[in-house]
Parts: C-alpha cells; sequence; structure tokens
C-alpha cells in the first residue's frame, strides 16, 4: 500500500512524531506513540419506500425486531474502550450483534438500535443513515433512527472521523466500520421485514450487586439536598420494555441498565460482548430453543444508561501491588500511582465476572419479562436537532447565562480510572496545572488561548482539542440531540457518558416537560446512553469542579450538562406540543471524506507456515477423553483472521457431535457460543497459530466429538494477492460425566 499526502502539501515522512497520552472512554490506560507514517485505507437496487404494511388494531403498534452480526476482523485491529496501543484483537470470546426494534402507530415510525459496540460514532451514524436512504427512500432518516452502543470495551475501533478518535485506533479502518454497517442495517432490514400487530408491556425494577460508583468523591459533591432524594449513587433500575404479537407470543425486550461492560478489562485481546453481550446471550438462547448463538427470531437486547461513573467491578478499587485500598480521593497507590489502582470482582477473573454480571443482569430481565403488565397504548414521535455544542448558551437564571467551551480534555483525562488507570504520573482530581505536562503541550500540540482556557476553568487544560484541527478536527463540533417517546415511555438518547446523577437531572427535565401537556401524563423517562456520536463524558456542574475523570473528560465545558437540559427540555416541549416535525434542522455535521481519512494499520502480511506444516494442520491435538467440566483444546496453524473478509454470518470454528443412529456429524457450538474461545495468536515472520477452547459445561450431552477450525491464507503470486481457504480438524474425542482420561 503506497504512503500518500495527507494533508497540507506535506508527506507522511514530514508528519512529526506526536507523544500523544489518549483516553478514550473512561478507562484509558496507555500513552500512545504516534507513528510519523501515515497510512491511507482504501448498491444495492434501491427498493420502493414502505409504510406500515397494515394499520395496527386500534391502540397497538406495529412492531418489529431484527438481529444481526456485526463482528468485524478479530486479528490486528485495536479494541475500542481502553486506549491501550498493545491491546489489539487477538481472537474472538464471543460474537457481537447490532440489534434493532421499531414501532409504528400507523403514521409515524420509530428505530431504536442497540449494538455490541463502544459507541455509536457519528461516521457510523452517517454511513448508516445513508445506507438506509439508498434502501428505503426517506422512511428511516436522522430524526426517527436512535444508534446506540453497548460501550463493551471489547469490540473494535477503527469507525471514527475525528482526529483523537482516530489516533487512538489506529485510524479509520474500512474491514472494521463496514461489518458494523452492515449488520446495523440488516438489523433494521429484519425488524422492518418483521413489522406486525403487536403489544408493547414497560416494566421496571431494580438491580443490587452489579454495580458500584467508581467516583464517589465527585458524587459527594452534588447537593447533599439533591443526594437525599435517592438511596444509592448509582441507578439500581432496569427498565424494560417487551414485544409480543396480538396473540401474546414473544417477539423480543429491549432493556436499559447503568453499568459499564469493562467486566473484561485492558488485559484481554479477545473480542467480545462483555456482561451485556452475555446477558443478551442467555435470554436468546432461552427464547430460542434449540438454535445456535445468533439464529432464531427472538431478540433481546441490553442497552447503556447513564453508565458514566458505574463500573462492574463491585469489589472495589485496590493496589494490585500491596493489597490496601486506593487512596480515595485520587484513586493512586503509594507505589506505582493510577496504574497500580484497579477495580475487581465480583469473580476471580474476568471471565468470572463477565459471567457473574451478565447472568445477573439477565435474570433480572428474565424476572420483568415474566411480570410485565403495564401495557403501551397511543402513538410515536419522534424529536432530533443537530447542535453547535461549541456555542450553547446557558439560562443558568433568570438575570445570569453561560456558554459552553470548545472541546478540550483535563489533565486527569490521561490518569484513566480503577477500571484501567494511567501509566505515567498523572492522578485524578487535578485541578492545578503541571508544569511538565504543560510544557510538553505547548511545544507540541500549542498553547490553549486564554478564550478556552478560561472556559473550562477549573480543568486543567492537557489538550486543547477544540483548537486543533489538523489533519482533521480532533473533536466533533456539531452534535445530535433526539428523544424518541413510544405511548407513556421517552427514550432520551445522550451522545456521550452520562452520569448516575446527571442522567437523573435529564430524565427530570424531560419528563416535567412532557407532563406539561396532559397527553403525556404519568410518563417514564428513560437515559440512553452513547448514541449516534460520541462526546466522551457529562457530568453534573459540581462534579465537574472535582475534575476526577469523568470531569476532565466533559469536553465542552462545565457548563455541558446544563446545556443539554436546556436543549432536551426544548425536544421535550416540541414533542408536547405537536410541533416536533416543524424544530430547526440546525447545522449539519460533515462527512469526510475517504480519502481526508487515515489509518495506521498496514495491510495484513503475507501469511507463512512451519516447514512440513500446512494451514489448518494440528500443532496441539485434543485428548482421547475429557469430562464436563473440562476444556478440549486444540491448536492450529493458521491464517491472519482479517485475510478472511467479512465472516458476519460466519465462523472461525464449530464444535460437533456425532450421531451414531444417523452416522452424521452436527453442529452444537460455533464462535458466538459463550462455552468457546477462539486465541489467534500473532508470531514472528507472518507466521500465526489459533487455538480453538471448548469449555465443556455441565449441561454437555457426553458422546464423541470434534472440532473445527477455517480459515484463510494470503500469499503473493504473481505480484497479486491471492486469498485461499483452509480449514482444519482435530481428532474424534470423548465427553463423558465419569473421570476424564488425563485427570
Amino acid at each position: 500500500m503506497a504512503r500518500k499526502e495527507v494533508c497540507c502539501g506535506l508527506s507522511a515522512l514530514e508528519v512529526v512524531l506526536i507523544v500523544l497520552f489518549v483516553g478514550m472512554t473512561g478507562v484509558s490506560v496507555g500513552l500512545i506513540s504516534v507513528m510519523a507514517t501515515v497510512w491511507i485505507s482504501e448498491t444495492t437496487q434501491p427498493e420502493p419506500t414502505f409504510g406500515p404494511t397494515q394499520a395496527p388494531p386500534e391502540n397497538h403498534f406495529l412492531v418489529g425486531v431484527g438481529r444481526a452480526d456485526c463482528t468485524g476482523p478479530v486479528g490486528d485491529v485495536p479494541l475500542m474502550g481502553y486506549a491501550t496501543p498493545d491491546q489489539t484483537a487477538g481472537g474472538l470470546h464471543f460474537r457481537l450483534y447490532s440489534r434493532a426494534f421499531i414501532v409504528d402507530d400507523g403514521s409515524k415510525r420509530v428505530v431504536f438500535v442497540t449494538a455490541d459496540i463502544g459507541m455509536a460514532s457519528q461516521r457510523l451514524r452517517l454511513e448508516v443513515l445513508k445506507a438506509l436512504q439508498v434502501k428505503y427512500g426517506d422512511l428511516y432518516r436522522q430524526d426517527n433512527v436512535v444508534l446506540s452502543g453497548t460501550h463493551t470495551h471489547s469490540g473494535l475501533g477503527g469507525y471514527f472521523q475525528y482526529t483523537l478518535f482516530m489516533i487512538s485506533s489506529k485510524g479509520y479502518i474500512k474491514s472494521s466500520i463496514q461489518p458494523i454497517v452492515n449488520g446495523i442495517v440488516k438489523s433494521i432490514e429484519k425488524a422492518h421485514k418483521s413489522l406486525r400487530p403487536g403489544r408493547i408491556f414497560l416494566s421496571r425494577g431494580e438491580l443490587e450487586d452489579s454495580s458500584l460508583n467508581r467516583s464517589p468523591h465527585s458524587y459527594m459533591n452534588n447537593p447533599e439536598e439533591e443526594r437525599r432524594r435517592y438511596k444509592s449513587n448509582t441507578d439500581k433500575q432496569v427498565s424494560m420494555l417487551k414485544f409480543t404479537d396480538m396473540d401474546g407470543d414473544g417477539m423480543g425486550t429491549l432493556s436499559w441498565f447503568a453499568v459499564h461492560p469493562v467486566s473484561m478489562n485492558y488485559t484481554n485481546r479477545m473480542v467480545s460482548g462483555d456482561n451485556m453481550g452475555y446477558a443478551s446471550y442467555l435470554f436468546e438462547q432461552e427464547k430460542n430453543i434449540n438454535a445456535l448463538p445468533g439464529e432464531g427470531s427472538f431478540v433481546a437486547a441490553f442497552a447503556s444508561s447513564n453508565l458514566g461513573d458505574v463500573t462492574p467491578n463491585i469489589m472495589g478499587p485496590y493496589c494490585l501491588n500491596t493489597g490496601e485500598k486506593c487512596d480515595y480521593l485520587n484513586s493512586s497507590c503509594p507505589i506505582g500511582g493510577t496504574r497500580m489502582c484497579a477495580g475487581f470482582g465480583p469473580g476471580s477473573d474476568m471471565f468470572e465476572s463477565t459471567r457473574i454480571i451478565g447472568e445477573n443482569i439477565y435474570k433480572k430481565a428474565k424476572e420483568l419479562y415474566g411480570n410485565a403488565k403495564q401495557e403501551l397504548r397511543g402513538s410515536v414521535h419522534a424529536a432530533h436537532q443537530w447542535v453547535n455544542m461549541t456555542d450553547v448558551t446557558v439560562q443558568i437564571n433568570s438575570t445570569h447565562t453561560a456558554k459552553t467551551c470548545k472541546p478540550a480534555l483535563g489533565l486527569s483525562f490521561a490518569a484513566g480510572t480503577t477500571d484501567g488507570g494511567g501509566d505515567l504520573n498523572f492522578t485524578q482530581g487535578a485541578v492545578e496545572g503541571d508544569p511538565f505536562w504543560e510544557g510538553v503541550r505547548d511545544a507540541l500540540l500549542g498553547v490553549p488561548s486564554n478564550e478556552t482556557q478560561d472556559c473550562h476553568e477549573p480543568k486543567p487544560i492537557f489538550f486543547n482539542t477544540g483548537e486543533m484541527n489538523w489533519p482533521l478536527p480532533w473533536h466533533p463540533q456539531i452534535v445530535d440531540v433526539q428523544i424518541l417517546t413510544i405511548g407513556s415511555v421517552a427514550i432520551v438518547a445522550i451522545p456521550g457518558e452520562v452520569t448516575t446523577m446527571s442522567g437523573r437531572r435529564l430524565r427530570e427535565a424531560v419528563k416535567q416537560e412532557l407532563e406539561a401537556n396532559a397527553g403525556f401524563s404519568n410518563t417514564d423517562v428513560i437515559i440512553a446512553g452513547l448514541c449516534n456520536i460520541y462526546t466522551h463524558y457529562i457530568t453534573t456542574y459540581e462534579e465537574y469542579q472535582i475534575q476526577r475523570y469523568e470531569g476532565a473528560s466533559t469536553i465542552y465545558g462545565p457548563h455541558t450538562l446544563g446545556a443539554y437540559l436546556q436543549l432536551f427540555r426544548g425536544l421535550a416541549k416540541a414533542i408536547a406540543e405537536g410541533r416536533e416535525s416543524k424544530l430547526p434542522k440546525g447545522p449539519e455535521p460533515p462527512f469526510f471524506s475517504d480519502s481526508q481519512l487515515f489509518s495506521l494499520l498496514p495491510a495484513p502480511p503475507v501469511d507463512r507456515k512451519p516447514a512440513n506444516t500446512s494451514f489448518g494442520e494440528v500443532l496441539e491435538q485434543v485428548y482421547p477423553v475429557y469430562k464436563v467440566g473440562e476444556v478440549a483444546s486444540v491448536t492450529f496453524v493458521a491464517g491472519n483472521p482479517r485475510n478472511s473478509g467479512d465472516m458476519t454470518d460466519n465462523t472461525f470454528i464449530t464444535v460437533e457431535r456425532f450421531h451414531n443412529s444417523s452416522s452424521k456429524w452436527t453442529i452444537v457450538h460455533t464462535d458466538a457460543s459463550w462455552e468457546t474461545r477462539f486465541h489467534w495468536v500473532k508470531g514472528s515472520g507472518g507466521q500465526s497459530n489459533a487455538t480453538v477452547e471448548w469449555h465443556i459445561a455441565p449441561s454437555a450431552q457426553t458422546g464423541t466429538y470434534r472440532i473445527r477450525h477455517f480459515g484463510h491464507y494470503k500469499q503473493i503470486k504473481i505480484f497479486k494477492p491471492i486469498i485461499t481457504a483452509y480449514e482444519g480438524m482435530s481428532d474424534a474425542f470423548k465427553v463423558t460425566r465419569a473421570m476424564g482420561y488425563w485427570s
């Protein structure tokens, strides 16, 4: 792949090395040295515009649900969330899915999508809307479609168009974003095709022992009178929408719960849906009887909410080197600083913690599903605007106003959190400048203007991203604000990570505005996080003053929440008064061409194999016998998974059982299964191995099994890359409930 100019007449070789500490989403951990060489990564026929296929019965809706694979390449691509430079994909824990829900009242429809990704990005949303417009015309638009990310930190990166996010995920990676776009569009298409008269029920309940506030010091700075109104410093509520057809048969369920999907920690290298993805897996496996994971018509989605300061590591933060509790104020340790301070639990390792939290969420959802009796009736509404978040005037009171700021990140942004601390001598809670790091910033990135510094006070600015525009803007200016209503439920689509108290204030503001109209009495307001575009964090004004990670990452300044309260009130009022269609659209966001975007991820090298072997050949064979509870493992000569192209709706592995009665093998597990793990290990000189593990559950049937692996390898022939498929197969082995042969 040829190196090209990226901007301003400068060749890639003239790009200076920028030392950039990139924390991304609340758990940043690493110092990334950006390489000087920048690599540039290089229709369907329109269908008729469909309206409702039939009018729903009186006081009911047309409902549709859909699910589609959106996994992407599981090798080399950075995982999105921790911003650890060496945390690139090295296999697959279980597959990622997009889940879509469509509700139509006979005249209007709305779409809510939650995908097993870190967050929705502006680039992703724009590409999805573009694809939907080609397929459906103006039926699915920016005002009635919400895209949300579950916030798994083990999904793939590479789907952003702003410089800061591109640097942290090795640029814009076409092979990464395309499966996500395709998966989201396909899930909407499936929901569209499944539309039929149906009913929707709301159910709510409390889930304990599954979440912990990771910044209690910031939370305590909120007014005491306000804190007294709540029994916890995190929201324990699970809100669920249950979808059925008119006969009462379940079609799907959509739930929201406030917790970070970071049970899989920053040492993980496998693509994974984390705790939220596992909750979906359990619910769907129960409902789609005898179906392989990812198959079956029932769709169970678990979406993010006001999780900004909420961790699943419920045993709390401890110093890795001493076992003592971390410092309360700045989450650091006497020796090793923030890097040694980490949250733990509830399991003994990240896999067990993922399982426990995922099971807890699933069990509560199952209970709510069974008890759901509050039926939604009425109509649907959608209100949306684009807003320049760098220039919003906020009305503080009758006499005072304030303004939002150009984006900037504070020093504590570089400290990370207890879910993954920073490498250097940064700590959370920094409200004083650091002469050394400010000197580095000034020399490499420029001095923030007095206006920006004053606007962000008391934040000591580390990256003045709002004043950095090369090769593209480092942070967005134009942001989506959006509300959907379905009967008496309002879904508030937040474009970032909103803290517990910020979410509560937003809920109250929207509820108050809607209920001012008699037609919206007793409205339930749901906060949906990480929607449509990613803008880091949204703290309260009081939390911002403490400048822990969340405050330092509130990029539009101390009045960010105040601006959103004002904006979402405006949307709610427009819906209540029936004039949402007359709202001004606002300034449209940019859509940068592919030639303007850059990639730091080189093409995968030619695959090589050890002498006298072939791709797919077994290097380490299975044992002859295993008992339930043990792990069957086999290692193959492998190619780079990136050379397999788009593997959505496919699998890298199967576990198969032999049936004596028919003399046939049947698939019992794929790489979408929780019980399997596909480890890809990149060696030197283009060689790599793939190890497949099957963690044999107690419920597994006894019998004869085998494990197969599928992949592709790349060679160069006559100066052209040639991709060739291969497969490998283990020996047959027995699974028994007696003692295993090798026990």
